[in-house]
């Protein structure tokens, strides 16, 4: 795992920002890309010790492409210089969820876990459900010593309780939200060593893990959308 290689890749993508390098520069893409892979490979045994859920996947398909849609954008940069996956059960797709890593230069990469995806209107009456009818396992968890060291739960929120909601529930904050995730920053020196970068890694996703699970449980029976 060349770690130099995804980073410098990705960094020179980002000063060069252009279907005509990026094209120039396909052999550099393919070989940062496949290093990626084995990143992910590694990194998914390491995560199957503990959640052996993940381990049938192929690490091709948990990755997103770079080309951004810059339809509603101002920014009109055609890639993101970034490498992403999401790492479950079911591959890439947001629910069930499950182990979310982005690897972008200039200390923009974290690791991730947890719904992240607002408009799901379906999922967010879930785990809201779920929450108002299980808030001590909830409180348990978020304030567990591990979890609260590393992680803080994060998510795009109402200004009030929903309608539906005690506005007094013990959780009432947590009712507020549409999305309920989690996030922890990782600066370029930590990803120097892939080995101690993985291992490091793999680690946090343990302690991700009961949060996650509850998540999963909620969103038990949980349809994706059809296009």
């Amino acid at each position: 795992m060349n770690m130099k290689s995804i980073l410098d890749y990705l960094s020179a993508l980002s000063r060069n920002n252009t279907r005509e390098w990026y094209h120039a520069n396909k052999d550099e893409y393919k070989n940062a890309n496949a290093e990626f892979e084995k990143l992910l490979q590694t990194l998914m045994l390491k995560i199957g010790k503990f959640d052996d859920s993940v381990l049938h996947n192929n690490p091709k398909d948990l990755t997103f492409k770079l080309v951004r849609d810059t339809r509603f954008s101002h920014d009109k940069s055609p890639y993101n210089p970034a490498f992403r996956a999401h790492i479950s059960s079911c591959g890439k797709l947001p629910v069930p969820v499950g182990y979310y890593l982005m690897i972008k230069p200039g200390d923009q990469s974290f690791l991730g876990g947890g719904l992240f995806a607002d408009m799901f209107k379906d999922a967010t009456t879930m785990v809201r459900d779920y929450i108002a009818g299980n808030g001590e396992a909830w409180e348990k968890l978020i304030r567990e010593p591990e979890f609260e060291k590393h992680f803080t739960v994060q998510g795009t929120a109402l200004k009030n309780v929903p309608a539906g909601y005690e506005k007094a529930h013990p959780q009432a904050e947590y009712l507020k939200f549409k999305s309920w995730y989690l996030e922890y920053p990782l600066k370029d020196e930590e990803l120097a060593d892939a080995e101690a970068f993985t291992a490091r890694a793999a680690e946090l996703f343990r302690i991700m893990k009961p949060f996650n699970d509850y998540l999963n449980k909620a969103l038990a029976g949980f349809q994706m959308p059809s296009r």
